[in-house]
């Protein structure tokens, strides 16, 4: 069975706001880079797969947009080609190699969590909240930012029960910033 693993930046104070934290450098895109191409499969909710569409999908023209550093392509060569599944009951269809999830969101997860293969990633917040609370998240990885933000979404706001974590993992970057890893207890 696959595990599924919830990675996202946070700030100090617990914003997850993708725009809270340190600008990405050649560092943190390289350990994120590594990080998608550990998955099997990557899962979103509509407003993270937009997002990230937006940004990271490869233009028709096939060449990257000259915004982009070029210690970011490899991230984005890496995400544009991961097999993507999108939960969305708003959404008509998707592209970019993905695919929509309907219906018991349980019981979609942990159908992908049973399908071949080692990792299952997920982003984004609303989505992560609900997986959580359903106890479905084995993995849990903040890239902790040294900023205090002050407002924001905030990291699983709203979460109905405590989750009992371990940490399996810590590692620093030049940033400041910390990788921490943690398996649920559960």
């Amino acid at each position: 069975m696959r595990s599924l693993r919830y990675s996202i930046n946070v700030t100090l104070d617990g914003c997850c706001h993708h725009e809270a934290g340190l600008p990405p450098d050649e560092e943190s895109m390289q350990y994120w880079t590594d990080e998608m191409a550990q998955a099997d499969a990557l899962l979103f909710g509509r407003v993270t797969y937009e997002m990230m569409e937006s940004a990271w999908r490869k233009p028709a023209t096939g060449v990257w947009p000259d915004w982009m550093q070029p210690w970011e392509t490899p991230f984005a060569e890496t995400i544009d080609a991961a097999r993507k599944h999108v939960v969305s009951s708003t959404l008509g269809d998707v592209d970019w190699n993905a695919e929509l999830v309907r219906g018991d969101l349980g019981e979609a997860v942990r159908r992908l969590k049973e399908e071949p293969g080692d990792l299952l990633w997920v982003g984004g917040v609303t989505l992560p909240l609900a997986l959580a609370d359903l106890g479905l998240i084995d993995e849990y990885e903040f890239v902790v930012q040294p900023v205090l933000a002050g407002h924001g979404p905030t990291l699983l706001a709203g979460l109905r029960e405590r989750i009992q974590l371990e940490l399996v993992e810590r590692r620093e970057f030049r940033s400041g910033a910390v990788v921490q890893r943690y398996r649920s207890r559960a």
